[in-house]
C-alpha cells in the first residue's frame, strides 16, 4: 500500500494547537501533522524542525520560500499535532520523514525537496536513504558528530533528566539551549520573550532521546555518508565549533555535497538571517 495521506481527524482534539492540513501515518501507524502553505501547485518542500521545535519554527523564512515552493511542513513526533509512539527510535522519526515526502510526492506527481533544520535536518538525510522520491536536501547544522566528538557533553543527559523528573521543563531546556546550542544570558532572555517559547517547553520531554539517538548507528556518519542525493548544508560562521567540524566530517563523506556559510549567524539563521537563509536554498533548488 502507498503512504496514507487523510484530511485532519480527532488527533489533536483537546490539544492547544492547530489543526494540520494532512495526517501522514508512518509505517508504525504514528500519525504525521503536516502543515500546508505557500505558492499552490508549485514544486513541493518539505519543511523539519528541530529539537524542541514545531512547525512554526520556519515561520520567519515561509512566507518568502512560499513564494515559489509549495511548503508541506512538518510536526515531527511527539510534538504539535502528531502522535508519538511508546518505543522511540530516530529511525522510526526516518520512517516519519519519508512517509511524507512519499505521500506529497503521490499526491503533487513528482519528487519533492527537503529542508532540514538540525535534529530535523539529520531525519531528513535519513529519510532520503528511505525512499526514492526526495530529490534535494539542505541541512542547516544537522550532521552528525565526527568520531569522539558530540553535541551533548558528558553528564548532560543525567542533569536534563534531573530537571525533567524535578518537573522543571523549563529550566531542562534553558539547560539545553546553553550546552548544545551555545546561547548565552541575553540570547536566552530574548528567547524567553518569544511566543514560541511555551512550545519548546511543552516539548522538553523529548530532548533527551535525541540526546540519547545521537549514538545511534543509524544516526551516524557512516550511515548518513550513504545519502546519494544532492545536499546542501548550510553552516552559520557565528555557531559552535562542533557544528563546523560535523558539517565538515559529513562533506567530506557525501558525494553530491556542498556547504553555504552564513556570515554572523548561529544555529538559527532561518530566524536571525532571513535574506541569506532564503537566498541559500532557492539558488540550490532553482
Amino acid at each position: 500500500m502507498g503512504p496514507d495521506l487523510t484530511a485532519h481527524d480527532d488527533q489533536t482534539a483537546g490539544r492547544d494547537v492547530p489543526p494540520p492540513d494532512r495526517l501522514v501515518r508512518s509505517p508504525d501507524g504514528t500519525r504525521i501533522a503536516v502543515f500546508r502553505s505557500g505558492l499552490p501547485g508549485g514544486p513541493p518542500l518539505i519543511l523539519v524542525h528541530g529539537t524542541t521545535a514545531d512547525h512554526t519554527a520556519f515561520r520567519a523564512v515561509a512566507p518568502r520560500l512560499g513564494r515559489r515552493f509549495a511548503l508541506h511542513a512538518v510536526d515531527r513526533r511527539g510534538r504539535g499535532a502528531s502522535g508519538d509512539a511508546t518505543a522511540y527510535s530516530i529511525e522510526r522519526e526516518f520512517d516519519d520523514i519519508a512517509a511524507v515526502v512519499d505521500a506529497v510526492a503521490a499526491e503533487a506527481g513528482r519528487s519533492v525537496d527537503a529542508v532540514g533544520h538540525s535534529f530535523g535536518g539529520r531525519c531528513a538525510l535519513g529519510a532520503a536513504l528511505r525512499t526514492p522520491y526526495l530529490r534535494r536536501l539542505v541541512v542547516y547544522e544537522g550532521a552528525p558528530a565526527p568520531p569522539g566528538i558530540r553535541y551533548a557533553l558528558e553528564g548532560l543527559a543525567t542533569l536534563l533528566r534531573a530537571r525533567l523528573e524535578a518537573g522543571d521543563p523549563d529550566g531542562a531546556l534553558e539547560t539545553f539551549l546553553r550546552a548544545v546550542v551555545g546561547m548565552d544570558d541575553a540570547a536566552i532572555a530574548a528567547y524567553r520573550a518569544n511566543p514560541t517559547w511555551p512550545i519548546r517547553v511543552a516539548a522538553a520531554g523529548t530532548i533527551l532521546r535525541e540526546i540519547e539517538a545521537e549514538g545511534s548507528a543509524a544516526a551516524g556518519l557512516d550511515a548518513l555518508a550513504a545519502v546519494r542525493n544532492p545536499v546542501l548544508q548550510l553552516l552559520g560562521s557565528a555557531s559552535l565549533s562542533v557544528f563546523r567540524q560535523a558539517t565538515e566530517a559529513l562533506h567530506a563523506r557525501l558525494v553530491g555535497g556542498r556547504i553555504v556559510v552564513i556570515e554572523g549567524a548561529a544555529h538559527a539563521a532561518h530566524h536571525t538571517h532571513v535574506d541569506a537563509f532564503v537566498g541559500a536554498v532557492e539558488s540550490f533548488l532553482a
